[in-house]
C-alpha cells in the first residue's frame, strides 16, 4: 500500500534580498510522521517551517499540504491555515484573554463550534499538556513554560493536521523546556504529524523518524536518528554534531 505524503515540498527556493535562505529544498512528510529539523543557525530551518504555512511565500517550487497546492492568499489560504497549527519560540497568546479563551477562540471563530463544544475540549487539550488548572489565568500569570503547552493546547483545538514546531522551547528556561519537550513527545506518540525545528537533540533521538540536517539553506542529510547520530554521511553533520554534542 503506498501513502501519500502528507507534505511535498519540492525544489522550494527562497531569499531576502541578497540573501538565500533556501535553495531547491525538497522534502516529503508522511501523515503520522515526526520529522526535525536540524542544523546551524542561519541555514534556513525557520525560514522553510514559515513557508509551509505561508507566512513567507516562496520565490520557486511549489508545496503541497495534504494533496492541496499552498494557496496564495483569501479563503483557500485562511481555510489551510487552519488545518496546520504553529507553535512559535514566542508564545503569541493574546494577553488580554484568558488561557481558556485563547483555546477557543479559534474553535469557536473558524471551525464554528458551540460555546460548550470548544470549551469542553479546550479543557481536554488543557488537561492534556497538564495546566486545566490555568484555565482562568492570563498569559502573565503563567510561567514560560505554562505559555508554551498553552499555545500547544491552542493549536491542538483546530485539529490541525499539521503541527509546526519553530523552535519551541529557545525561549524557555533549562526547568521549563523538559515539561514542554515531554508534551511534545506524547504528541508524537500519539501519531500527531510534526514538523519540528529544534535545537534539542535528545527529542530528536527520542521521538523523531527521521532527522533532516539544513545548512547554507540546502536539505545535507535525511535519515533516521539512530543513524544520523552514529554516522553521519557528510562532513558538514559530522562537523556540527561534534561541536553541539561535545558538551
Amino acid at each position: 500500500m503506498t501513502t501519500t505524503p502528507l507534505v511535498v515540498i519540492d525544489r522550494v527556493s527562497k531569499s531576502f534580498g541578497d540573501v538565500r535562505a533556501l535553495r531547491d529544498v525538497s522534502l516529503t512528510v508522511d501523515a503520522g510522521e515526526v520529522v526535525v529539523v536540524i542544523g546551524p543557525s542561519g541555514s534556513g530551518k525557520s525560514t522553510l517551517c514559515r513557508c509551509i504555512n505561508r507566512l513567507e511565500p516562496v520565490d520557486s517550487g511549489t508545496i503541497t499540504i495534504d494533496g492541496v497546492p499552498l494557496p496564495d492568499e483569501g479563503r483557500a489560504l485562511a481555510r489551510l491555515r487552519a488545518d496546520i497549527g504553529m507553535v512559535f519560540q514566542s508564545f503569541n497568546l493574546f494577553a488580554h484573554k484568558s488561557v481558556l479563551q485563547n483555546v477557543t477562540l479559534g474553535p469557536r471563530k473558524v471551525r464554528k463550534l458551540s460555546r460548550a463544544e470548544a470549551r469542553r475540549r479546550a479543557m481536554e487539550l488543557l488537561e492534556r499538556v497538564g495546566i486545566a488548572d490555568k484555565a482562568d489565568r492570563f498569559p502573565a500569570e503563567l510561567s514560560g513554560g505554562q505559555q508554551q503547552r498553552a499555545a500547544i493546547a491552542r493549536a491542538l483545538a483546530m485539529e490541525p493536521k499539521l503541527m509546526l514546531f519553530d523552535e519551541p522551547t529557545s525561549a524557555l528556561d533549562p526547568e521549563m523546556i523538559k515539561e514542554v519537550l515531554d508534551v511534545m513527545v506524547k504528541l508524537a506518540s500519539e501519531g500527531t504529524t510534526m514538523i519540528v525545528v529544534t535545537h534539542e537533540m535528545g527529542f530528536a533521538r527520542s521521538a523523531a523518524r527521521r532527522v533532516v540536517f539544513m545548512d547554507e539553506g540546502r536539505v545535507v542529510e535525511v535519515a533516521p536518528p539512530e543513524r544520523f547520530f552514529s554516522e553521519p554521511e557528510s562532513d558538514r553533520a559530522r562537523d556540527f554534531l561534534s561541536k553541539i554534542l561535545a558538551h
